[in-house]
């Protein structure tokens, strides 16, 4: 009686494990996971230089000893940080109608390449979208494009996770960049 309960129930653990997963159809295929909502955005940074506190969107706020607070320091700007309150924008110009604010800071964190670490939210307060979208992540802004985490959000992205596709669509000196925001969305509530 008790080998039959045994056998039953190391045939049903089994059973289960494998599930429809097991089948033959299943093997050897992977499991591609479509998003549940994706959506492109322009991000621009107007650096402050000391002579543009007019339309600064960005400062430096922290330095290495060799640097100072109103130009990049040397050695691929290593060591600066940078606080941030940029416009985003449906479409590449940066005099369009802005749909939210991206809001937060990016470090230089590497000497011998270009390379920062982002932390920051797109905070939305428009018809189309209400609430935000929090990233973090690393930059090595050599790379054409780069993957930084969705680890949140707020309002209509509550609880949000995914991924977001960086890419430079513009660069004017040290003063303004302008970044193309892919999100892929793969938890949405």
């Amino acid at each position: 009686m008790e080998i039959t309960r045994f056998v039953f129930s190391l045939l049903f653990l089994v059973m289960m494990t494998v599930g429809a997963s097991g089948s033959p159809k299943h093997w050897g295929r992977k499991r591609v996971r479509e998003p549940c909502k994706k959506l492109v955005f322009y991000y621009h940074d107007i650096l402050y230089n000391g002579h543009n506190s007019k339309n600064a969107t960005s400062a430096i706020v922290g330095a290495p000893a060799w640097g100072n607070r109103t130009i990049l320091a040397g050695q691929n700007h290593f060591g600066d940080l940078v606080v941030f309150d940029d416009p985003i924008t449906l479409d590449n110009n940066l005099h369009s109608a802005p749909v939210g604010r991206a809001q937060g800071f990016y470090m230089y964190d590497k000497k011998d390449i270009f390379t920062a670490w982002f932390a920051f939210s797109f905070v939305f307060n428009s018809t189309q979208h209400k609430g935000s979208i929090n990233f973090a992540g690393a930059d090595p802004m050599m790379n054409k494009t780069r993957d930084i985490s969705v680890i949140g959000g707020t309002g209509d992205f509550f609880m949000t996770r995914g991924v977001a596709t960086l890419s430079t669509d513009a660069i004017e000196g040290d003063v303004y960049f302008r970044l193309r925001v892919d999100i892929n969305l793969f938890e949405c509530w």
